[in-house]
């Protein structure tokens, strides 16, 4: 079973002053008139699980106004064990706990994972690369914390590389050291990514395949280096990126950038052999982000051996009576989800009979 989230308290975040849910192992709705806190709820889920926020908020944003701090925390139980999280937010910091210790963000995900579907993500196939790319790191940085340092210290590198080529007169000996710092540490976190996307992959073509009558996806990663390095080891990666980047200099002392990596690249669907993003219906288009979150459960439940808890905020009201019922039955197969609407109407009684309603803001 491993561990579900049985409580959680919130004390001056965002809008609540003191709060307490008891949550069901199975599903809990969130219900209540909009601007009543129930994404702030599924929010501090979130920060709790994946120890990070999807709002990307600054700490003084989530402390209650004229407050100077706030304390979310939450209970987790399962396999005889139970563990006591928290997140503090104080002026400019946060600080997490785990069973009354202190710990970095990047533990949160080690005791408990989760995967957020929320309505900005049903635009996922339209929206710019980047979008794509944060999906899928953020999904690795969760699933492995070894992932969550690649990103970081590639971030870091393409970060100084960058305020190098934008020196007016930049040393150029010290260019050649920031490229071949750029290009190990591109080849290695490429590497890394390309092999999460692959077991992702047949895991969304599946499950889009179940809830949209055996039309047929195919999801490719698009890398800015050529498609030829996908196959490489990493160490011929880096020979590969070093090497382009020696051809780009001139481009790249000239724009003021780094032009090619992980940083550039894509991820592209098509449906039936026609591009999803320019073709896709508006249905097609959604069937694949609700393919893409089930494939992270999926997947999370193979890479640590238990659930994540599943947050949906507010998207049934998004979804047409089809993809509901695709996720109803997804919910159904014994995930922890936390789900927040306007309208109990858009759950069968079957769902809610076994649900706890809570109502916020009420």
């Amino acid at each position: 079973m491993g561990l579900v989230v049985t409580s959680l308290g919130l004390r001056n975040w965002r809008n609540f002053s003191e709060r307490h849910l008891d949550l069901s192992p199975t599903m809990t709705v969130l219900c209540g008139s909009n601007a009543v806190g129930k994404t702030n709820t599924v929010e501090a889920l979130q920060m709790l699980t994946a120890g990070t926020s999807f709002r990307k908020p600054k700490p003084s944003q989530l402390v209650r106004e004229e407050c100077t701090s706030a304390r979310i925390s939450a209970r987790m139980e399962g396999d005889g064990r139970v563990v006591d999280v928290a997140c503090v937010v104080e002026p400019g910091k946060r600080r997490f706990e785990r069973n009354g210790k202190r710990c970095h963000a990047s533990d949160m995900p080690q005791t408990l994972m989760s995967v957020l579907f929320n309505p900005d993500d049903l635009s996922f196939v339209k929206r710019g690369a980047s979008y794509r790319r944060e999906e899928l790191d953020g999904f690795g940085r969760q699933a492995n914390r070894g992932y969550a340092k690649l990103l970081s210290a590639y971030g870091r590198a393409v970060e100084q590389r960058n305020r190098l080529l934008k020196d007016d007169h930049p040393d150029l000996s010290l260019l050649d050291a920031w490229d071949a710092s750029v290009a190990l540490g591109g080849a290695t976190l490429l590497s890394a990514r390309v092999r999460l996307f692959e077991r992702l992959r047949g895991h969304i073509s599946a499950i889009y395949g179940q809830i949209s009558d055996g039309e047929r996806l195919e999801c490719s990663y698009q890398c800015s280096l050529g498609p030829d390095v996908l196959g490489l080891s990493r160490d011929q990666i880096a020979d590969v990126f070093l090497s382009r980047l020696g051809e780009l200099r001139g481009e790249e002392l000239r724009r003021r950038q780094t032009l090619v990596g992980p940083q550039r690249d894509d991820l592209t669907f098509s449906i039936d052999g026609r591009d999803a993003r320019a073709f896709g219906s508006q249905g097609q288009q959604r069937s694949i982000v609700l393919a893409w979150k089930m494939a992270e459960v999926e997947l999370a439940r193979e890479v640590v051996g238990e659930q994540p808890l599943l947050l949906l905020d507010d998207v049934m009201s998004e979804l047409d009576a089809h993809r509901r019922a695709s996720m109803t039955r997804f919910v159904q197969s014994g995930i922890q989800t936390v789900v927040t609407t306007t309208n109990l109407g858009y759950f069968p009684d079957d769902l809610l009979e076994g649900a706890k309603v809570v109502e916020i803001g009420g």
